[in-house]
């Protein structure tokens, strides 16, 4: 996903829509760079691994600018439009075949290696993101069973050694042809915890993730919220 000043501008002169594509009459608004919060060192110590992970920086600055610029180019007719839910924004890459809906709030940040990623403006911890890797399968189904997957993903990779994992829901739909798995699940440690649900699905050669979280305290008030994130996840052809 990394490229040279040089590769996006040429990138962007090239092409009339840009990479990401906000719905019309929509407003994004794009985050400076953000600093990682300061805590207390036992709070740090306990989230030293997310906040590693999430390494704030500002993401792709002029390609953002530019597509900002160009939203003004979609035709009316674009088809997400009237799709998107009250207070919800959608995102929708073209180049890399994918599409979501995020609270409208939220401002963009980047979470490293990480394709795309925003954020409630107050609380960091309160998120979505969507990564994606190249695969030779051509479906979830390929991965196996639902009820074997993901358990297996869930505590194998994405619980550290110091957290225990809780999976509380899973479900699977399919979407024009398209298989998803979504699941909700907890991560707790000795004085952390942070829930979340979890969207996979494989097309276009990628296998994709998206994952929409919050503190596990504020998790009964923006469940219902965030689960509208989880299951607006869409595969584009490409």
């Amino acid at each position: 996903m990394a490229a040279s000043i040089s590769s996006l501008l040429s990138l962007c002169c090239a092409s009339t829509f840009p990479k990401q594509l906000a719905a019309p009459n929509s407003t994004v608004i794009h985050s400076s760079t953000v600093s990682r919060p300061s805590t207390v060192n036992a709070y740090a110590s306990t989230t030293d691994a997310i906040f590693k992970e999430e390494g704030y920086f500002t993401r792709r600055p002029i390609l953002l600018g530019i597509g900002a610029l160009a939203t003004t180019l979609i035709p009316a007719s674009f088809g997400y439009a009237e799709e998107v839910p009250k207070n919800y924004e959608a995102f929708v890459d073209l180049s890399d075949g994918y599409s979501y809906y995020y609270p409208s709030d939220w401002r963009e940040f980047d979470f490293r290696g990480h394709d795309s990623a925003f954020k409630d403006r107050y609380l960091q911890l309160q998120n979505v993101r969507v990564s994606f890797i190249p695969t030779d399968k051509s479906d979830i189904h390929d991965l196996g069973p639902m009820d074997e997957v993901i358990p297996n993903l869930v505590r194998h990779q994405y619980a550290a050694p110091s957290q225990r994992a809780t999976i509380f829901d899973m479900q699977e739909r399919t979407v024009n042809g398209k298989n998803y798995y979504t699941f909700e699940y907890e991560l707790t440690s000795p004085i952390f915890s942070r829930t979340a649900f979890a969207t996979i699905s494989i097309g276009n050669g990628r296998y994709y993730t998206l994952v929409v979280g919050a503190n596990e305290r504020r998790w009964k008030r923006v469940r219902n919220q965030l689960k509208v994130v989880a299951n607006s996840f869409k595969m584009l052809d490409i």
